[in-house]
């Protein structure tokens, strides 16, 4: 595996109970540009500044899914695969904020082979935008 800027360091072992991850970034009108590109969200919340305007936001919003994806980036240093996923959002994200995704192990099923991982993202106020449930199957890890 290749490790350098474009792709983090994988965490070596298997999650811990307790164990926490985090990352922080800022969500760019690029991010936002390829991720309707991808999903096809042409909401205009989203995409008009006209239409924006008139409501209560007053400004673009960042797609709900763009912010909980960047739970995936957790994930994925784990080697976790996602069997379920449950978002709650609770404020709005806006183009060029900043967005801490945090990730705790809170619960681990070894007879089962699951991981359950509750969390959060956080603006740069540090007010919680979203909170999230995922429950899924730790990768295998070299001993």
């Amino acid at each position: 595996m290749r490790n350098g800027p474009l792709l983090p360091r994988r965490v070596p072992e298997s999650p811990k109970l307790g164990a926490k991850m985090a990352f922080t970034r800022t969500l760019t009108e690029a991010d936002v540009a390829l991720f309707i590109g991808v999903t096809w969200d042409v909401n205009p919340l989203h995409t008009s500044d006209a239409y924006v305007q008139e409501m209560p936001f007053g400004r673009r919003i960042v797609p709900g899914l763009l912010t909980g994806s960047l739970l995936t980036h957790l994930g994925g240093l784990w080697a976790f695969l996602a069997k379920e996923m449950h978002f709650e959002f609770l404020a709005p994200v806006y183009i060029g904020d900043t967005v801490t995704a945090e990730a705790e192990v809170v619960e681990i099923d070894e007879e089962k082979g699951w991981v359950r991982l509750r969390c959060i993202c956080t603006n740069g106020d540090g007010e919680v935008v979203l909170r999230a449930e995922t429950r899924g199957r730790p990768g295998r890890h070299e001993a």
